[in-house]
């Protein structure tokens, strides 16, 4: 074997594009802890929801005190991501700078973990020339690299999560065995008490793999009607111990209302007469200590739903900036780039716009090849932000469904620069 063959092999490697991906986030923390004191890494990154729950679980409070003070049981947020966070609590501390480091390294570890769903699911659909492409595209995405040392939050875990279940999806589709159904019922409950936004997809991409295993490998209806019981019995705990705790049924978390009135309130009527000026963390910690969550939020939910239903021509307003923020990064693109005090926010605002297309035409094409995984990765990346839609966006949001919309930019570009002989191989659809 040739020194070439061999770099080429180590090249194309899954095991080494993921320890690459882990190398550049590594790098990116190391860089980034240099810039800040060490004091503010340990206390500010932790000074939100998630960090306050982790605090209290911690001390053997429960899973409570959303705000760091004594307001008792919250579900504000899902509890996967929390627990674990309360675990290196417990381990390095809470609020040190030990704890920061673990934290932070334990999400660019998911984060480079995607690199293996992302890889076989892009190798099932494409081919492992795409497949290699498309991972080394994850290794260097800006969002990527940055999101585990911006966000001590359930973000990285969701990007592995999502790209997990997308390519368990391709996966079962073409089998019938019980294990891999029973992963994937696995996956799916962890994944909702990770982050229930991503269970919109649920019942499509459970719905699609169940007829397409039946008509491929004779599958009988009753694996995924278990499935789906078996998710539903897997969060049922949590969703008992928030009827205790609230007296309401809440599945996996509460915030929707407020989510929903932050992006849909009078700051955004110019012409509303004694409307919301400003909207401050200390003045809404305040009243959600006095009123309790459940009065919080029920109000929260009146007024954002009336001014939804009273100004129905602003809400659709917002909503298109929102849908434009959500895929482009910034409801004024050519502004924001040309303004930019810095390269990199140009890079991520570039990469958003050339994903946004990219997966345009990544879904369209692979729809024409006629290949049989066109649904779940078109209707997966279509549906996760709807949330986002009438709430508010971010771009951490929408990092789930990030590695899949680089594998169908991947896709396109192959299919329209690749030799025709290439792109036939492409479009063949794939059967077992």
């Amino acid at each position: 074997m040739t020194l070439q063959t061999r770099i080429l092999l180590l090249l194309t490697s899954v095991w080494f594009i993921a320890a690459a991906a882990l190398g550049t986030r590594i790098a990116f923390i190391w860089d980034q802890q240099r810039k800040i004191p060490h004091q503010i890494l340990a206390t500010v990154a932790f000074e939100q929801e998630t960090g306050n729950i982790s605090l209290a679980l911690s001390q053997g409070k429960g899973f409570g005190n959303l705000f760091r003070q004594n307001t008792g049981p919250t579900a504000w947020i899902p509890p996967v991501y929390p627990f674990l966070l309360s675990l290196i609590f417990r381990v390095f501390g809470a609020f040190t700078i030990s704890s920061f480091f673990a934290a932070v390294l334990l999400n660019a570890l998911f984060s480079a973990g995607v690199t293996f769903p992302l890889f076989h699911l892009a190798r099932q659909v494409a081919g492992r020339t795409v497949a290699v492409a498309t991972a080394w595209l994850w290794v260097a995405l800006p969002a990527g690299i940055m999101m585990p040392f911006e966000w001590i939050w359930d973000t990285s875990l969701s990007v592995l999560l999502a790209t997990t279940l997308v390519w368990m999806t391709l996966r079962i589709s073409e089998s019938a065995k019980r294990s891999l159904w029973l992963i994937y019922a696995l996956l799916w409950a962890i994944a909702l008490l990770t982050n229930p936004s991503l269970g919109i997809a649920l019942p499509f991409l459970l719905f699609w793999a169940a007829v397409r295993a039946r008509d491929v490998g004779q599958l009988s209806w009753r694996i995924p009607v278990r499935t789906l019981l078996l998710v539903v019995l897997c969060c049922f705990p949590w969703t008992i111990r928030n009827y205790t705790a609230f007296h309401r049924i809440i599945p996996v978390r509460s915030s929707l209302p407020f989510e929903l009135w932050i992006g849909n309130n009078d700051i955004f009527d110019p012409h509303a007469v004694n409307g919301i000026q400003r909207i401050t963390r200390f003045e809404e910690t305040r009243h959600y200590a006095q009123l309790g969550e459940n009065a919080y939020l029920a109000e929260k939910w009146a007024r954002a739903t009336t001014f939804i239903r009273e100004k129905p021509a602003l809400f659709l307003h917002l909503t298109g900036r929102r849908i434009f923020a959500t895929w482009i990064g910034t409801e004024h693109t050519f502004a924001d780039f040309l303004h930019a005090n810095s390269l990199l926010v140009r890079i991520v605002i570039l990469c958003n716009a050339i994903l946004t297309f990219g997966t345009a035409a990544g879904a369209l094409l692979l729809a024409r090849s006629k290949s049989p995984f066109a649904f779940p990765l078109a209707v997966f990346p279509v549906l996760f932000p709807f949330v986002y839609y009438v709430t508010h966006p971010s771009l951490r949001y929408r990092h789930p469904i990030d590695p899949i919309l680089i594998f169908l930019t991947v896709f396109a570009v192959a299919v329209t620069v690749l030799p025709k002989k290439y792109r036939a191989a492409l479009t063949i659809s794939h059967s077992p």
